[in-house]
């Protein structure tokens, strides 16, 4: 259809649409940032908002001895933020962790599980 309206259009016009070009956005721009440093703290995503800290806790203990987990809540409802935190004892352990529960269901949700980057200041 644009091309009928660049064939009807006016010469100068047609000129216009020919030169045209499209150049997508760089691929540095787009570009995910660096994968986090292996640690003993992982980042889950993807939570559902009824997850309790408990709940969160148990299912990441099947992988080695968890030190820490936390549920990031809403104050006002108490409900889940859909993300939280898992500490382990080792860097095996936690590697163990992200392997047995990246991209597997918790309370009827996919969640994901990576290694928690450092928080940066605020500017």
């Amino acid at each position: 259809m644009a091309m009928r309206a660049v064939a009807a259009a006016p010469r100068g016009l047609r000129r216009l649409f020919s030169s045209f070009t499209f150049t997508p956005p760089s691929s540095a721009a787009t570009t995910a940032p660096p994968p986090a440093e292996p640690s003993t703290n992982l980042f889950v995503s993807g939570l559902n908002k009824r997850t309790t800290s408990e709940g969160l806790r148990e299912s990441f203990s099947k992988f080695g001895e968890v030190v820490y987990a936390r549920v990031v809540t809403d104050r006002v409802s108490g409900y889940s933020k859909g993300f939280g935190f898992v500490r382990y004892a080792t860097l095996e352990q936690a590697a163990e962790g992200i392997k047995g529960m990246d991209g597997k269901f918790l309370d009827g949700w996919v969640i994901f599980a990576e290694y928690a980057r450092p928080r940066t200041p605020p500017a």
